[in-house]
Parts: C-alpha cells; structure tokens; sequence
C-alpha cells in the first residue's frame, strides 16, 4: 500500500524548474515531518529539505534554490527546485517520521547540461 505518493519529476535544462509534489494522508501528513531525499547514481541518499509545522530545514547545496512548503488542505508536501543543475541529477524520495517510517517510491529528476 502505497502511502506517499509523489510527482512532478522530469528531464530540464540546467538553470531551469521543476516542482515535486508528495501527497499522502490526513493521518500520516498532520504529525509528522515531512522531507525531500534524494539518491544519485553511486552516491547514498541524502537529506534535501524538511518541514515541521513551517519551520524548514534545507542541504546547503540546495538553500537559496530549492524551497519545501506544505499545503495543509490538501496533506501535501511540495519541493520548489529553480536554478536545476546537472548535480541535481537523482531520485527524489518523499519521507514522512518520525511517527513512522514512510518513503514515496521515488521520481526521477535529470538536468541536463
């Protein structure tokens, strides 16, 4: 059973903007953190951004270009990623803890140079 469910991946020039979407439960959205990790090829995942209420928490590779917001409406967690490039290059993985362990299945996201 698929508990996060995330879109918005794709290929895009470097310099270009992608948003990813993770939508999930009222149950799972309304007491965790959520969070945007990422894996490139060879390399372990790490961490990209989180949000606890609104209080957000970013990699330094990515602050001041990518921005985590939520809406609570919908129990959805976004990743706005502007000025993409190549190293940006991974799977990005959508993650809801700690009351429980929750991962999206992932979505591709290539810059090409």
């Amino acid at each position: 059973q698929v508990q996060l469910v995330e879109s918005g991946g794709g290929l895009v020039q470097a310099g270009g903007s992608l948003r990813l979407s993770c939508a999930t439960s009222a149950s799972i959205f309304s007491i965790n953190t959520m969070g945007w990790y990422r894996q490139a090829p060879g390399k372990q995942r790490e961490l990209v951004a989180t949000i606890a209420g609104w209080t957000t928490n970013y990699a330094d590779s990515v602050k001041g270009r990518f921005t985590i917001s939520r809406d609570n409406a919908k129990n959805t967690v976004y990743l706005q990623m502007n000025s993409l490039n190549p190293e940006d290059t991974a799977v990005y993985y959508c993650h809801a803890g700690p009351y429980g362990d929750y991962w999206g299945q992932g979505t591709q996201v290539t810059v090409s140079s």
